[in-house]
């Protein structure tokens, strides 16, 4: 009878041990379910482990524990638990998992392997192979899912990380079937980028460790920053064999004072520490996500005396119910036996401490990834949800679902959770919603939002200035190679960083875009202006002679008065054309001249307007071309008074040529010919062609017209002007003649008015620049016609109408007889 209830003694116990063990197994590392999903964390975490000699799993529950990995590891567990008991997502459908403990990535296969197997066996044969999970939900470390994926993309298992951020994971050419729910390192990089910016530093040191996750954030960082004003002043990777005080020593002796330390968070944690023992004052410091809520760090003593930190985590969210589930499960009689879980089946399932874990030390844990976990486990949910075609109430039966038609649907999910948008880009990854947050040591709350980053719908990053510490008027810390250049004032490069220059002032007609490139003055484009210093060019007023102006008005008034005297006088000598007073003045050739004048004033009517090729060729051309007909006119004019006064006796000869053979008109023609030939050939090679002038005025561009070919245009000037000379020369030998005949002192005066007229263009021409320069040159036309009508024409008509008594024939032979008694009696 002993002997019996003995044996019923021992039986009962090993049934309990038996019982207890397998509920712990499920409750644990492992739930049964219709499908399983595979979970790796970092529960235990291996460092610098001896390489054995012999091909062996590592035992992680030996190596040290990491509490805030086994709040991940809680939190996958609440997630199915939520799923498994919510009839919204997979009524009648149940979720399972397999989790491990990963703490070294060289070391686990065992337990990737267990993920992809079928009941510990793989077919690498089979068309589709079945596998013990449905997908996996890690890992942790970027350097990790890297070591793993390959094994879940030769099946397109997929893959949904909580932590990775890797850009390089974002290849689906290599990494078909992996996704994640937390941002990638890009939008991290992003977020660092826009609040060095918003503060204006750009003399930066990035720290980084050997590992996929710090060294693709570097590489991100450095491709980032090439269109910036910002520089990369010193960057390091730390390893094991890092002297960290040496290298905070270098970075401050450079005047650094912002510091990015994106690496793992055990490099970050020691690196911190050593600037708080050396004592690293004032600086700037900028975490990544995977120390930007160390709760241990924060309270690190002397953490507030190194200056101001800020991390950039993902937007964290609470998880409603999970403090309850925690307390549930640290309440269970059944988890006080999982110690005795060690001769499990499989490896790295085993936990020895976590029955024994304060249910507060759990719930407080950095919750930065506990939304991606949930978000995780919810779209491996969601999908099943349309692959099964669940209703409200009912799924279809479980079946075999082939890992890519998963993958398929998990591509496609769209969903809300916590009123978070969760999807999947092209590439696997999340819309971002990034924090910034400002540690507050010895304060309540340790953390606050400093700034919020979003990329959906559109990138959009948002300062909260008060929560800064140095808001209102206190100073931002200063961390700048170069003083900011003063607005106007270009940077000069004066090392191989860019943001190391000095400063020179833009100069006129050109401008400084510092938006564009701050290191070159722009020239001012066609039609614009600036003075030195500027930034921006401002638009040249156009100036061209515009009828609408007075001084215009008036010229074109005078100018159309002197065609209508000088017809009115055509008129007059016409009906009086075989009285003395207009065979004196040249018979027909008066008329000429007349004719001469009105077209050689055509000319300033080109003057005005916008100029154009026709404008400026015949503005000159008319007045040189026709005023040197009219001056042989004058001049042939005084030749022949003097000759008939003065030389008639002494070269009689000459003078019987000269009369037979009409010789006035054969210099007209002859001169007027050279003079055609001149203007020709300045039409024709070099004519004069409108020109816009900048130079004259900043802010004004004066339409005008160049005066061609300088050799042409001085031949043809060059044959009025010498003409002019001789004219003047003959005109005042006369000066002394029978005053009915003295046309020379009339030549003579229109000369001199010829003559101080170019004469004041020439000298306005020198001193002055303008649109009226060109009236000028017009003026000094009109006023040579008009020099020519009032001293030789006006006196002349002046006799005809009001003094017809001189307009005969008796009081020139009176005046010739005169004269020649005057000259014989000398």
């Amino acid at each position: 009878m002993l002997r019996c209830v003995f044996l019923g003694c021992l039986l009962n116990i090993l049934a309990f041990l038996i019982f207890n063990k397998q509920e712990c197994q499920a409750n644990e590392f492992t739930l049964p379910g219709d499908y399983k999903l595979g979970g790796i964390f970092n529960v235990h975490s291996a460092s610098d482990v001896v390489v054995p000699k012999t091909p062996m799993a590592l035992e992680c529950y030996t190596q040290p524990f990491s509490m805030s990995a086994y709040q991940m590891f809680e939190v996958m567990r609440f997630a199915v638990e939520q799923i498994n008991n919510s009839s919204a997502i997979l009524p009648n459908v149940t979720l399972g998992y397999e989790i491990f403990d990963y703490c070294l990535k060289t070391r686990s296969f065992p337990s990737i392997l267990d993920f992809i197997s079928d009941n510990g066996r793989i077919n690498v044969s089979a068309k589709h192979n079945k596998h013990n999970v449905i997908g996996l939900v890690g890992a942790y470390a970027s350097s990790q899912s890297m070591s793993v994926a390959p094994l879940f993309m030769m099946d397109l298992i997929p893959m949904i990380s909580y932590a990775s951020s890797s850009y390089d994971l974002s290849n689906k050419w290599v990494y078909p079937s992996f996704l994640r729910t937390v941002p990638t390192n890009q939008d991290l990089i992003m977020v660092i980028i826009k609040l060095i910016q918003q503060f204006g530093w750009n003399w930066v040191a990035f720290i980084s460790s050997d590992d996929a996750y710090s060294q693709n954030g570097l590489e991100l960082f450095r491709s980032n920053i090439k269109d910036t004003s910002i520089c990369l002043a010193f960057l390091y990777e730390l390893n094991s064999m890092s002297n960290y005080s040496d290298i905070l020593n270098k970075i401050d002796s450079l005047s650094i004072n912002v510091i990015i330390v994106f690496t793992q968070e055990l490099p970050a944690q020691e690196f911190i520490k050593t600037a708080i023992s050396i004592n690293i004052r004032e600086k700037v410091w900028i975490a990544g996500d995977t120390w930007s809520m160390d709760e241990k760090l924060i309270s690190y003593p002397g953490i507030e005396q190194i200056g101001t930190i800020f991390g950039v985590t993902a937007t964290t969210l609470s998880l409603p119910g999970f403090d309850e589930f925690v307390y549930q499960t640290r309440l269970s009689d059944e988890n006080d036996y999982c110690v005795n879980c060690m001769d499990g089946e499989k490896c790295n399932q085993v936990c020895e401490k976590c029955t024994s874990l304060n249910a507060d030390d759990i719930i407080n844990q950095n919750p930065t990834y506990s939304f991606s976990i949930q978000a995780a486990v919810y779209a491996y949910a969601y999908a099943l949800h349309q692959a099964l075609n669940c209703r409200n109430t009912s799924c279809d039966p479980p079946r075999n679902i082939l890992p890519y038609e998963l993958l398929d649907y998990l591509r496609k999910l769209s969903f809300t959770l916590q009123n978070q948008q969760i999807e999947f880009d092209q590439h696997g990854d999340p819309p971002a919603s990034l924090a910034v947050v400002l540690w507050r040591p010895n304060k309540n709350p340790l953390f606050v939002m400093a700034a919020t980053y979003e990329s959906h719908p559109t990138i959009q990053f948002t300062l909260n200035s008060r929560a800064v510490p140095w808001s209102g008027n206190s100073t931002v810390p200063y961390s700048n190679c170069s003083i900011q250049c003063d607005s106007g004032f270009k940077k000069v490069q004066t090392s191989i960083h860019k943001c190391c220059f000095q400063c020179e002032k833009c100069t006129a007609q050109t401008y400084i875009n510092t938006t564009a490139d701050a290191y070159a003055c722009a020239p001012c484009a066609e039609g614009y202006w600036s003075d030195e210093k500027s930034i921006i060019c401002k638009k040249r007023i156009i100036v061209f002679l515009d009828l609408k102006d007075p001084l215009c008005m008036l010229f074109l008034v005078c100018a159309v008065a002197f065609i209508a005297i000088s017809i009115g006088l055509i008129i007059l000598f016409g009906i009086n054309y075989n009285t003395p007073v207009v065979k004196s003045a040249g018979g027909n050739m008066c008329f000429l001249m007349l004719f001469c004048l009105v077209l050689a004033n055509i000319g300033v009517f080109f003057y005005f307007g916008v100029p154009d090729p026709v404008n400026c060729a015949l503005r000159n051309v008319f007045f040189i071309f026709f005023y040197t007909i009219c001056l042989s006119c004058m001049g042939v004019r005084s030749f022949q008074i003097v000759c008939v006064f003065k030389m008639a006796a002494q070269f009689p000869d000459v003078y019987h040529w000269w009369m037979k053979n009409n010789g006035q008109w054969l210099c007209i023609n002859v001169y007027s010919f050279i003079q055609l030939i001149a203007c020709g050939i300045w039409l024709l090679t070099g004519r004069p062609k409108p020109y816009n002038d900048s130079t004259s005025f900043k802010d004004q561009t004066i339409l005008t017209c160049d005066m061609g070919s300088m050799v042409t245009s001085t031949l043809a000037w060059s044959c009025l002007w010498f003409l002019s000379i001789v004219c003047f020369c003959f005109s005042y030998m006369g000066k002394d003649l029978p005053k009915s005949y003295n046309e020379a002192k009339s030549i003579t005066f229109s000369l001199l008015v010829f003559y101080l007229g170019w004469i004041a263009y020439f000298t306005a021409y020198i001193v002055f620049r303008g649109a009226y320069i060109q009236l000028f040159n017009a003026v000094a036309q009109l006023s040579s016609s008009y020099g020519i009508i009032f001293s030789f024409y006006m006196p002349r008509a002046y006799i005809i109408i009001f003094q017809p008594k001189k307009n005969t024939q008796a009081y020139f032979q009176s005046s010739i007889q005169t004269y020649t008694q005057t000259i014989s009696r000398m």
